[in-house]
């Protein structure tokens, strides 16, 4: 059933941040929220996956209200790696991964044997068999970021939320996380909701795209319906040439330059 959001209104302080926005989210897809500094993305995510209380509408989990739901339940369907995040120096990247079992233990809080099972698994998944023993603060960005997302693995969830999971990675890490991120929705059937700058990386590795702009939904659609002159002008405030990418069977652009003369 994924996630249904009707009419969000989300504060920072005294501030509108999010402004009334509505959207499906349907089981096994993967979508891209995207949109200029400042526009809300990273605040909406956070509501999405109860991180933050919105002053006004309702969010969804399997037809459930996520604000009524038990936090453990929550925390079985839906992982969320956010922006920032910090371990301790010591800890290796086999211990980070048993830290999604959390949710699923019982009263002794003890990691039983199919736990260790499924922290094998999510290791193995993310191709960090020969780094398990290594300390996660030794690691390069790309793996790092690999380690976490085996984290949210083994939480086991059906919803992985990445806010901006590419931010600091060199090119060749940023492809990386994202081929990872593509290959476990086909192989598990993860639902995937992540925030993302980079427009083209958008379009190749998302099956639906929302646009968010002041706080607004205003566009959403497949790659090939968003990635437009239109919007990248009115909402990105640049000219570009779109092309189509055969291979990937997705579009792409080259901007050309940015219009100063767009408020």
């Amino acid at each position: 059933m994924g996630i249904r959001v009707e009419d969000l209104y989300v504060n920072y302080g005294d501030k509108e941040v999010v402004k009334g926005v509505s959207f499906n989210i349907e089981d096994g897809q993967v979508v891209t929220i995207i949109g200029p500094n400042g526009s809300g993305k990273s605040t909406l995510l956070k509501s999405i996956s109860r991180c933050l209380k919105p002053i006004n509408g309702k969010v969804y989990l399997d037809g459930d209200n996520i604000y009524k739901v038990n936090t453990k339940v929550v925390a079985q369907k839906l992982a969320i790696l956010p922006q920032v995040k910090n371990v301790s120096s010591d800890v290796t990247v086999e211990e980070l991964v048993s830290y999604g079992r959390y949710p699923h233990l019982g009263f002794r809080k003890k990691l039983m044997k199919e736990d260790l099972n499924i922290v094998d698994w999510a290791i193995e998944k993310t191709g960090l068999e020969s780094l398990r023993k290594r300390f996660v603060a030794t690691l390069s960005g790309g793996e790092r970021q690999r380690a976490w997302i085996a984290m949210s693995l083994a939480q086991k969830p059906k919803i992985l939320l990445l806010d901006e999971p590419t931010t600091f990675l060199d090119i060749s890490f940023q492809i990386e996380v994202l081929e990872l991120v593509k290959e476990l929705n086909k192989s598990l059937g993860l639902t995937v909701v992540m925030v993302l700058h980079d427009l083209n990386q958008a379009a190749r590795y998302s099956d639906e795209i929302f646009v968010i702009d002041d706080g607004m939904l205003s566009s959403s659609g497949s790659p090939k319906e968003i990635m437009k002159n239109s919007l990248l002008e009115d909402v990105f405030r640049i000219e570009a040439n779109i092309y189509d990418d055969s291979i990937n069977n997705c579009p792409y652009f080259i901007p050309k330059k940015v219009r100063r003369d767009v408020n």
